[in-house]
């Protein structure tokens, strides 16, 4: 498998895996109605110009991505210190296999590296998800609150959405 930084060229790759994802129903908030080009060129554009992009590709087909995380700068003056909106996706026939944590080892170790501008990485996790927030707190990040009653679930349920951060040991404040 070739892990490597995301170029335009791969814009449909992306949003093909993305849809995968959202098939499965396990991962992402977006629906598969919802993974459109616009929003896929959005994040996509903004992460290569304004932050960091992974992808993983396919081990035996070039044309086919099995994973990819990305994060940016909001683009506001005072929070051009950190990167936000990070979402990881993982091709469901490849979940299990330590892509994500390749992948997001990866990604932390770039900007750890390479991006002392960078002091700050957020996301955000339903509360529901236990194992995906084991998971980011084995990576560094901590919980930093609770946004009560943010996700609505498939049976008109609601719970939290879990803010978690990431803090860059090289961060160098200018």
């Amino acid at each position: 498998m070739h892990i490597r930084t995301a170029e335009p060229e791969d814009i449909q790759r992306i949003k093909r895996l993305y849809q995968a994802v959202a098939r499965s129903g396990d991962g992402l908030a977006r629906k598969e109605h919802e993974i459109t080009d616009e929003y896929v060129e959005g994040f996509v554009n903004k992460s290569i110009a304004q932050g960091l992009i992974i992808v993983a590709e396919h081990p035996t087909d070039p044309n086919e991505l099995v994973g990819e995380i990305h994060a940016y700068q909001p683009g506001i003056e005072v929070f051009s210190h950190l990167y936000s909106h990070l979402t990881i996706a993982v091709h469901p026939e490849f979940q299990g296999k330590k892509i994500g944590r390749t992948l997001f080892t990866i990604f932390l170790e770039e900007i750890g590296m390479n991006r002392h501008n960078i002091g700050k990485v957020e996301l955000m996790t339903r509360e529901s998800n236990e194992r995906a927030i084991a998971f980011y707190q084995s990576l560094g990040f901590r919980v930093e609150g609770r946004f009560e009653m943010r996700i609505k679930d498939k049976h008109g349920n609601f719970e939290a959405d879990i803010p978690m951060g990431w803090q860059n040991p090289n961060f160098e404040f200018d």
